[in-house]
């Protein structure tokens, strides 16, 4: 490690050269280890900056100490920058940076504008065509709940597009009043593109001018007696006027909005994100961004609202708990207005969402604290040499031999690490009948990939001795020092909490019926079971899927598209009847008679 004056005698070197334009940093050691990356409108303005070292915080100083050496990315503008920043950071996993971790995909509401009669549907996923999109909901309870609405109100249809074209009668959402019934001519085109108009009105927070608008037509069905359609339109204003009547007032003034909260206590910092949409809150989610211990609230914030809206499209506003120093770049860089409000019904929502920050932080600490309890305590009861970091489980699964997968599943004192998560397909079919010798395969495949970095304390097996036994005959030409070895095996007539446990050279024991390590024990083993169960059926499903369309005879990858197209499915193709398969572009009465058969033979 150098000296602080050798870092700074580093870093003034390459003040000199470097851009006075927008762009990215990166600040290197003397093992090539990225401590840093940075954003910055202006490089060389911004490096600057860390050359006072008595206006840094400890942290940013024994990093100014580290420095080699420095290289520099110049791009276009703030959003570039931006993205590049997130890209460098997910790479490098600098140590300086405050990082996040954040797998979480959003569920949203989808209308296929283009279509000539567009779906309500729910949608998660990247947004790259021209439908319109609504959300992000924190859960797809609330995509449910905003659903259930529109389809009372505007009745547009949720059915997939095989459905609606394959239908000859109204299904029953047209009975229960949900849908209008464009399948069977029940509305014209014009009246349709109308509901769905108003429907994304309503998604827009336009709420008063729709019921206006269908309290005149209400009025005018009335007065031409057609009381039918009079009521139609009476129960339409009911399901609008139900859902403003549970609007919270709190949010009323807000159409699109994320509120952003930062709580820190004991070393951990939560950031508590509320969705706005339309008055309503969609949900919240927390999450806890790590190395952050002596940053400041700004700098977390600014770290936080950098990496999460590079992954997930911002709304029109964010506002936030603190005031930030890099407000104006990352306005430009995100593309929207960052507000912090001192009072009003805005500060009162931050200050609710301070309250969830703070109750998700009480939850997170006592939870790692019952883990870490745990962690002792199996260190002690395992004769483990320390506190283990990374405990990986293992499980197989297969179908009497078919479909065969290993399972990894990984566990730190933070939780489940759902990012480490590994499945391996046995390549071997002549093991897939052998658990034993499929749980060799998988973990010689693993260690052949063991790195410093992913290297485990402790490896949990789903078994018993036999399995305990061929794991270490695998891996006997590894280097298993500091990394226990365990297999757990159902107790008596398979009574979960009466499992034994299983390690080289010890008589084999029970933990304490019912006691919180017992718990702990089983709650590995189970998330193991359900992944390599839920990893074996997607494979069986992936190849039901294939065999059933791919192996009919003379059909090949362009009749396979035409199909699936229309259709949809695998099988909606294999329920289809001789008529349905011949209206297939491509697909003559001989070919639709081989796919009939393959399916009912």
């Amino acid at each position: 490690m150098m000296n602080i004056k050798q870092g700074l005698q580093n870093l003034l070197a390459h003040i000199k050269i470097a851009p006075e334009e927008p762009g990215v940093y990166r600040m290197i050691s003397e093992d090539e280890e990225v401590l840093y990356v940075g954003k910055a409108k202006n490089i060389k303005k911004r490096i600057t900056a860390y050359s006072h070292l008595e206006k840094l915080p400890v942290r940013l100083q024994r990093m100014v100490a580290q420095i080699k050496r420095m290289e520099f990315i110049i791009v276009e503008n703030e959003a570039r920058a931006l993205l590049v920043e997130n890209e460098l950071i997910k790479k490098f996993k600098p140590r300086y940076n405050i990082l996040l971790k954040d797998d979480k995909t959003f569920p949203h509401l989808m209308i296929d504008i283009e279509s000539d009669f567009p779906r309500l549907s729910k949608y998660r996923g990247s947004r790259k065509d021209k439908n319109k999109y609504f959300g992000p909901f924190a859960s797809v309870g609330a995509v449910n709940s905003v659903m259930d609405v529109l389809q009372k109100v505007f009745l547009l249809r949720s059915c997939r597009d095989n459905v609606f074209k394959n239908r000859e009668r109204p299904c029953l959402q047209y009975q229960i009043k949900r849908c209008s019934g464009p399948c069977c001519g029940r509305i014209s085109k014009e009246s349709y593109r109308e509901l769905v108009n108003q429907a994304i009105e309503f998604l827009e927070g336009k709420n008063t001018q729709i019921q206006a608008e269908l309290s005149a037509k209400m009025q005018a069905a009335s007065d031409k007696t057609d009381y039918e359609t009079a009521l139609l339109y009476r129960d339409r204003i009911r399901a609008l006027t139900a859902v403003q009547a549970t609007h919270n007032v709190e949010y009323a003034d807000i159409k699109s909005a994320d509120v952003v909260a930062l709580v820190r206590q004991n070393n951990l910092s939560c950031v508590q994100v509320f969705f706005i949409r339309s008055g309503q809150n969609c949900g919240n989610l927390p999450y806890f961004p790590s190395q952050t211990e002596e940053a400041s609230d700004a700098e977390v914030l600014e770290a936080f609202l950098s990496s999460f809206y590079t992954a997930h499209i911002p709304p029109k506003e964010i506002i936030v708990s603190a005031p930030l120093e890099n407000k104006e770049f990352l306005e430009k860089a995100l593309g929207t207005k960052l507000s912090f409000y001192q009072k009003g019904n805005k500060a009162a929502i931050v200050k609710t969402a301070l309250e969830n920050a703070r109750a998700s932080i009480e939850r997170k600490i006592a939870m790692m604290a019952s883990v870490k309890s745990n962690l002792e305590e199996m260190k002690e009861r395992f004769g483990l040499p320390t506190l283990p970091r990374r405990i990986e489980i293992y499980d197989n699964s297969h179908n009497q031999g078919s479909y065969a997968i290993g399972a990894m599943v990984v566990a730190t004192p933070d939780g489940f690490d759902k990012k480490s998560y590994r499945t391996f397909n046995i390549k071997n079919p002549a093991i897939t009948n052998d658990d034993f010798a499929m749980m060799k395969e998988v973990l010689l495949r693993r260690f052949a990939r063991m790195t410093p970095e992913n290297k485990p304390d402790v490896i949990l097996l789903d078994g018993g001795k036999g399995q305990l036994s061929a794991v270490h005959e695998a891996l006997a030409g590894f280097d298993l020092e500091g990394i226990a070895i365990i297999a757990i095996s159902k107790g008596p007539d398979r009574n979960a909490g009466r499992e034994f446990y299983h390690m080289q050279g010890k008589e084999s024991f029970e933990l304490e019926y019912r006691s919180p390590l017992a718990f702990y024990m089983q709650n590995l083993r189970d998330e193991a079971h359900r992944f390599a169960i839920g990893t074996h059926r997607k494979r069986r499903g992936k190849s039901i899927y294939k065999s059933r369309v791919d192996e009919i005879e003379g059909i090949g990858a362009k009749r396979k598209h035409d199909l699936l197209n229309y259709f949809g499915s695998a099988e909606e193709i294999a329920q289809a009847g001789l008529k349905d398969l011949m209206k297939v572009a491509g697909i003559s009465k001989k070919t639709a008679e081989k796919i009939y058969n393959y399916f009912h033979n």
